[in-house]
């Protein structure tokens, strides 16, 4: 027995920091009290979902590794990062709503008053380990200090690709609040965050910040940082309710009816911040592609063109066969057939959604050309002088 215990602690000294920590005591107790943790594991919205890439594992690697396809999914030359500065974010929104796109999920938020910061990464790569993983493809546009003071951190689960070590150590040497989902709070206190700076929520639980109200919403994903997964730490999205202004972030999730329900009980929204990247038919249930994206958006607006979207998860990390974008051409593509307003802006470049959005394809400068597979067919006739990247592929436009 001392033998088994000595290797058990051997074990755990080699475990990455980054792996974090699991729930227990009080916190283990209240997940399996959850009405959302069944059979000892969190459950989707909607019945199961595939977690695991759907096919053989041949197949996934003969798409993800294609000598002919990899060269599509990273930019062909430097992504046009924003030249954000301290300045520019110090000035108040004129509107009480301005948004920060600071690339893949990490969105600043002014509302009303407030500065919050969702699913933060400023690390190199999102991965335990700083030797391997995906790596960025474009800089963060400006250090995490020039940020300013942060009301609250948003996260909306604990994978690494939105839940970062380094980002997550510097911001709590500040005194920000922390909302996340139940049982990622264990992570945040093995990394110096006090159990007093922690607002930890089930679906559909608030909590108040200053003059906000930030609500788990439901999502359809799953969790884990280590080598075994235990889906003990719940995926959210969230509502941000502040006096004036209604936001919401999708965090990581496959498309669901359930969006139609969030809207009706915490929406409409003057802004939507939607997962459209990272996607492939090898793992439909917990990724959106842009025009499901899209189609979220929507439900969560009643079912009518509203508000704006944000394209988020795309752009600056790696992490499917897609061309790298695809997720950008074609969520432009999807809201203007659906009449939605949506916000392209380059990584760190701030707009208002009331003012006026940020619209042009700057990722066409720095790309192959994209194809538009649901546009309608019609004949294209190039005009002298048009970029090559501005013909689809396939004959449509």
């Amino acid at each position: 027995m001392a033998a088994s215990r000595s290797l058990s602690s051997g074990l755990r000294a080699l475990r990455p920091v980054a792996f974090g920590a699991d729930p227990g005591g009080e916190r283990l107790a209240r997940i399996r009290r959850s009405p959302h943790f069944k059979d000892g594991v969190f459950q989707n919205p909607g019945g199961p979902s595939r977690i695991r890439p759907s096919g053989s594992a041949r197949d996934f690697a003969k798409v993800y590794f294609d000598k002919d396809a990899r060269p599509r999914r990273t930019p062909e030359s430097r992504v046009p990062v924003h030249p954000t500065t301290l300045a520019d974010l110090a000035k108040p929104p004129a509107t009480g709503l301005r948004l920060t796109w600071m690339g893949h999920s990490s969105v600043l938020a002014e509302i009303d008053g407030q500065r919050v910061l969702f699913d933060p990464v400023w690390g190199e790569r999102c991965s335990p380990f700083p030797f391997a993983g995906p790596r960025r493809l474009h800089p963060v546009p400006l250090p995490l200090a020039a940020l300013g003071p942060v009301d609250v951190v948003v996260i909306s689960h604990d994978h690494y690709d939105h839940l970062d070590l380094p980002t997550i150590k510097a911001l709590a040497a500040t005194d920000t609040l922390f909302a996340v989902p139940l049982g990622v709070g264990a992570h945040l206190e093995a990394w110096g965050v006090s159990p007093a700076r922690l607002r930890e929520l089930d679906w559909h639980e608030s909590a108040r910040v200053g003059g906000l109200t930030l609500t788990a919403t439901p999502a359809r994903h799953f969790c884990g940082r280590g080598l075994r997964n235990a889906q003990h730490t719940l995926w959210a999205s969230w509502s941000v309710a502040g006096e004036e202004h209604r936001i919401f972030h999708s965090g990581d999730t496959g498309y669901f009816p359930g969006f139609q329900d969030i809207g009706a009980a915490y929406g409409p929204f003057d802004a939507t911040m939607i997962q459209i990247g990272a996607y492939s038919d090898f793992w439909p249930d917990i990724h959106m592609t842009p025009e499901e994206g899209v189609r979220a958006h929507l439900d969560l607006q009643g079912g009518s063109p509203a508000g704006v979207l944000l394209p988020i998860h795309w752009g600056t990390f790696n992490l499917a066969p897609h061309a790298w974008a695809e997720p950008g051409e074609w969520t432009k593509d999807a809201a203007e057939e659906a009449g939605q307003a949506v916000a392209l802006p380059r990584p760190g470049e701030p707009f208002e959604p009331a003012g006026k959005l940020p619209a042009d394809a700057w990722w066409r400068a720095v790309s192959r050309p994209i194809a538009h597979p649901w546009r309608r067919a019609r004949p294209v006739e190039a005009p002298a002088g048009d970029r090559v990247d501005d013909l689809d592929l396939a004959g449509e436009r």
